[in-house]
C-alpha cells in the first residue's frame, strides 16, 4: 500500500498518474462503519479494474475547529490506520494534514482541487460524511459539485444487526465507560492499544502476581477504569491475563493512572519491549480494598474470570484485523 502525504496546497507531482476510485473519511477506529465504505469502494473498484484510494487526514479535523479543548483520544492512531486500512485491501493512501488553510477551502473548491486532482472517477463516503461547513458540504450536494467529472456512492447509514448507527463516536463513548465488548462488536475486532513496558512499584509481585506496566502513548483512548480480561503481544506472541486501569486507590489517593497487566503462565525480564493490548472483556470496576489480603482474594476471582473468558473468546469479533 502506498502513502502519499499531503500538505496544502496540493503539490500535482506528488499524485500518481492514473483514475482511481476513491473512498474519503477520518475513519478513526476504521470500525465497521467504515469497513463498509472502504469495501463498497473496494468492489467498484474491482469491477472498473482501478486502484482502490482513501482519502483520509492525519488527525482529527475538529482539533482545527476547537471541539476538543481537554486534547482528544484516538480510537486508532495514524499508523494503526494505516495498518487497518492497508488489511482491508487498499492500494493507495492520501493522508492529507488538515491545516486551518485545507479546511478553509470552499466545497467546490475542495473537490477542483483534491478529488479532481487525485483523478477519482467514482467518489465513495459515508452518508454522514462532510468536506467542509456541514450545511452545503454535504454528501447530497457532492454531485452539483462533481459536475459530471465523477461518480458519487453514498453509503448509507449502518447498524449491522442492532437499531443503533455504527460509529466512532458511540465506540468511544462505550471504550471510556468500559464496555469493551459493546465497543469490539462495532469496530469488528478486538480494541488494541499500544505501549512501552516500564518499570513500576513491583507491588503486584509482592503479592503474588506479577504484572508488566504497559506506559500508553498519549494520543491513545484507554478504556475507563477496571479490570479487564486482555491479550498482551509481546514479540510475535500473544499472551493471556487480566489488566488493571486506574489509580491503585487501595494504595492512596494520589496515584496516576496506570495499565498494570498480570500475564497468564509468563515469567519473562521484557522492560523496554513494545507491547500491543487486545481488551476482550470488561470484569469488573476499579475497588479499594481494606488491605493486601482482601485485594489478594479478589484477584484469584478475577483471574478465574479472565480465564474463562479467554476460552470463549468475544464471539463474533473478526480475529485478522490486529
Amino acid at each position: 500500500m502506498e502513502v502519499v502525504r499531503i500538505h496544502h496546497p496540493l503539490q500535482k507531482e506528488l499524485v500518481p498518474a492514473g483514475p482511481v476510485v476513491l473512498a474519503m473519511g477520518f475513519f478513526d477506529g476504521v470500525h465497521r462503519g467504515h469497513q463498509q465504505v472502504i469495501n463498497t469502494a473496494k468492489k467498484i473498484a474491482e469491477e472498473k479494474d482501478l486502484p482502490l484510494a482513501v482519502l483520509t487526514y492525519d488527525h482529527a479535523p475538529g482539533i482545527v475547529y476547537q471541539q476538543y479543548p481537554g486534547g482528544f483520544k484516538y480510537l486508532s492512531t495514524t499508523s494503526r490506520k494505516l495498518d487497518l486500512l492497508k488489511q482491508l485491501g487498499v492500494d493507495l493512501v492520501y493522508l492529507v494534514s488538515f491545516t486551518s488553510s485545507f479546511a478553509s477551502l470552499s466545497p467546490q473548491e475542495f473537490v477542483d482541487q483534491y478529488l479532481i486532482g487525485f483523478h477519482a472517477k467514482t467518489v465513495v463516503a459515508g452518508f454522514d460524511h462532510t468536506y467542509g461547513k456541514a450545511a452545503v458540504a454535504t454528501m447530497a450536494r457532492l454531485p452539483e459539485y462533481a459536475n459530471g467529472r465523477f461518480n458519487v456512492i453514498t453509503v448509507p447509514k449502518f447498524t449491522g444487526n442492532g437499531k443503533q448507527k455504527i460509529g466512532s463516536r458511540v465506540i468511544r463513548k462505550a471504550i471510556d465507560q468500559g464496555d469493551v465488548e459493546l465497543a469490539n462488536q462495532m469496530l469488528g475486532y478486538y480494541y488494541m492499544t499500544t505501549g512501552i513496558v516500564v518499570h513500576g512499584l513491583a507491588r503486584g509481585r509482592t503479592l503474588g502476581f506479577p504484572t508488566i506496566n504497559v506506559e500508553t502513548p498519549e494520543g491513545e483512548r484507554l478504556p475507563g477504569s477496571g479490570v479487564y480480561t486482555v491479550q498482551v503481544q509481546i514479540g510475535q506472541k500473544w499472551y493471556g491475563g487480566m489488566a488493571s486501569v486506574g489509580h491503585n486507590i487501595t494504595f492512596g489517593d494520589q496515584n496516576k493512572l496506570t495499565v498494570e497487566i498480570y500475564l497468564f503462565d509468563f515469567d519473562q525480564l521484557v522492560y523496554g519491549e513494545e507491547v500491543k493490548v487486545q481488551w476482550l472483556y470488561y470484569q469488573r470496576g476499579e475497588m479499594k480494598f481494606s488491605g493486601a489480603d482482601e485485594l489478594v482474594d479478589q484477584m484469584k476471582q478475577d483471574e478465574q474470570l479472565a480465564r474463562q473468558n479467554l476460552q470463549k473468546i468475544a464471539p463474533g469479533i473478526k480475529q485478522p484485523l490486529v
